[in-house]
This record gives structure tokens, C-alpha cells and sequence, in this order.
């Protein structure tokens, strides 16, 4: 059996900040923020999209400094990916809630739409329709 992937951890210069964008931009609920508003997560299904702040004097030493993009033309080497059934009412609300456009959705030859924005640390996020939809509970 493969391990389940739990989280995806964004590293970000304010976790109650950055976690209240992405539940209004992207539409997610708030799991929970902690007290210290060193750790935030969001409800997203299977795994859990958590918020940590850029710098933490527990693993600086262990993994390393994380480092941001030194221009706007750089990024990081990860994206994070939305799949959405209207991707375009999915983008409007991202960018009316304030990321940044990048690309505005369109049909892409694999059969999926695709738009990317930036949100509020400069971290790209691609919006894309399901190329396979996902079964109905």
C-alpha cells in the first residue's frame, strides 16, 4: 500500500494572513490556526494544505534556510495545484479576493484548463479543471 501524501506545508512570512487568503481566494475552510499563529491548516480532503512562517529557529539549523525568489520573474521550485469544476468562476474569485493574474484560464491540448495566479507571498498557484472528474459520493 502506498503512504497517504498528509500534508503540503507553504512557507509564508504570516500564517493567520496567508490562511485567511487562501480560504476566501481559493475557497477553503480554516481547520485550525494555533494559538502562537506559528501553524495553520485548511480542510482540503485527503491532505491538508498547513501554513508555517518562513523562518523557525527549530529547523533553520536542520533543514536549511528557506530561500524566496529573488525577482519577480523567479519561483519557487514547487507549485501548489487547485482543481476545480469551473475554473474560471474558481480564478475571478482568486483574483477579485487579491492574488496576483498571471495567466488567465485556457483549454490546454492535454484536455484540462489551466490559469495560475500568484497569491500574497509571490507563490504560484495553478487553477485547473479535473482532467478526469472525480467520482460522486
Amino acid at each position: 500500500m502506498n503512504p497517504a501524501l498528509a500534508y503540503v506545508v507553504v512557507y509564508v512570512k504570516d500564517v493567520a494572513k496567508s490562511v485567511a487568503f487562501y480560504a476566501k481566494a481559493f475557497g477553503y475552510t480554516v481547520r485550525r490556526i494555533d494559538e502562537s499563529h506559528r501553524w495553520g491548516e485548511l480542510e482540503s480532503g485527503q491532505t491538508t494544505i498547513a501554513f508555517t512562517p518562513l523562518h523557525q529557529r527549530e529547523t533553520d539549523d536542520l533543514t536549511g534556510v528557506v530561500q524566496n525568489p529573488k525577482s519577480g520573474r523567479d519561483r519557487p521550485p514547487v507549485e501548489v495545484c487547485f482543481a476545480y469544476r469551473d475554473v474560471d468562476a474558481a480564478y475571478k474569485r482568486a483574483v477579485e479576493s487579491g492574488a496576483e493574474p498571471v495567466s488567465k484560464p485556457e483549454e490546454k491540448e492535454w484536455g484540462q484548463k489551466v490559469g495560475y495566479v500568484r497569491d500574497i507571498d509571490g507563490i504560484v498557484i495553478r487553477m485547473g479543471s479535473y482532467v478526469q472528474a472525480p467520482k460522486q459520493d
